[in-house]
C-alpha cells in the first residue's frame, strides 16, 4: 500500500499542475503533441520533493495507531526517508498484540535527523520511561533532530528525557496535567508546537500530526492530496471523543478505570 500511495503521487506531480493547460487545448492539438512520460517529475511543483530523515520509535507495549496514524502520511511525503527505530531488530509487539518490523536499531540510527516520533501507550511507556537504554537514545537523537515529536503519552517519555522543560504541550487528556512535572506548559490544543518539540494528543491525534507535518514541509496543495488520497474527513458516531464533550458519566468511568496509569505515572515522577 505504501508503494500504491508513493505511485499515485508521483501521477499527481504531473496530472495537478498540466490541469490548467489541458482545458486550453484542442482535441486536435492534443492528438498531435507527443504523449508526455507517464512520470515527467520536471512537472512537479516546487517544494512537493524532499529529503527528511523521519525515525519514529518502536518499544514493547506502544499503541499501534500512535505510530501507523503518522507514519501513513509521513510516508507519503516523496523524498522523505520513515525509519523505524528499536533496541533490537526483534520484532516489536505493540500494547493491542499488533507486532511491528524495526528497520534499524537505536545503535545504527543516523545522527542526523529531521524529525524523531515517539508514540505513546500505557505500560508498556512507563516501562519505556524505566529503561535507561530506550532514554538515553531519546535524549540524544531528539538533541540533535531538528524537530521532536510525540503522540499521545509518548510525551511521557519526551518529558522524562528532559525534552519537554519549557515548552508548551499536550497529551492524552488523561495525564496531560502531569506534564508541569516536567517544566512543560499544557495546552488544550490538539496539536503543539513550541519550537522545535511538536506534541500530539491522544491516539487519533497523530494522524493530524501526520498532515501539519506534510504542510510544514510541503504545501497545502500537497497536504490535500494526502488528505483526499485517503479520504480523511472523520464523522464519528458520537462526539464522546473529546473529554470535553463526552457525557459526565462516561468520562468518570474512564477516568475510574484508568486511574491506576495515572498512579504508576505519578508514582514514577515523585521517584517512586
Amino acid at each position: 500500500m505504501k508503494t500504491e500511495r508513493r505511485e499515485f503521487l508521483r501521477q499527481l506531480t504531473c496530472v495537478l499542475p498540466g490541469l490548467a493547460a489541458l482545458a486550453q487545448t484542442t482535441s486536435a492539438q492534443a492528438a498531435a503533441e507527443t504523449p508526455k512520460p507517464a512520470h515527467d517529475m520536471s512537472a512537479m511543483p516546487p517544494g512537493w520533493m524532499g529529503h527528511e530523515v523521519i525515525v519514529q520509535v518502536l518499544y514493547p507495549g506502544f499503541t499501534a495507531l500512535d505510530l501507523i496514524g503518522p507514519h501513513y502520511f509521513l510516508s507519503s511525503l516523496m523524498g522523505a526517508k520513515v525509519l523505524l527505530a528499536a533496541k533490537s531488530m526483534e520484532l516489536v509487539s505493540s500494547d493491542s498484540g499488533v507486532k511491528i518490523m524495526p528497520d534499524i536499531t537505536f545503535a545504527d540510527c543516523p545522527a542526523a535527523l529531521d524529525l524523531l516520533c515517539v508514540p505513546g501507550g500505557t505500560t508498556g511507556t512507563l516501562a519505556a520511561m524505566q529503561d535507561a537504554e530506550t532514554m538515553a537514545f531519546i535524549r540524544k537523537a531528539g538533541a540533535a533532530a531538528k524537530v521532536v515529536s510525540s503522540v499521545c503519552t509518548g510525551s511521557l517519555i519526551l518529558g522524562a528525557a528532559g525534552l519537554l522543560k519549557g515548552r508548551k504541550a499536550t497529551s492524552h487528556w488523561l495525564v496531560k496535567d502531569l506534564l508541569h512535572h516536567f517544566g512543560a506548559t499544557v495546552s488544550n490544543n490538539r496539536i503543539v508546537e513550541d519550537g522545535k518539540v511538536i506534541t500530539a494528543a491522544g491516539v487519533t491525534a497523530g494522524m493530524d500530526f501526520g498532515l501539519h507535518m506534510s504542510l510544514k514541509w510541503r504545501d497545502r496543495e500537497y497536504t490535500d492530496c494526502l488528505a483526499l488520497l485517503a479520504e480523511y474527513d472523520p464523522h464519528p458516531p458520537t462526539t464522546a471523543g473529546d473529554p470535553a464533550k463526552a457525557p459526565a458519566k462516561t468520562r468518570q468511568l474512564m477516568v475510574e478505570m484508568l486511574a491506576g496509569f495515572h498512579q504508576k505515572v505519578e508514582a514514577i515522577l515523585k521517584g517512586g
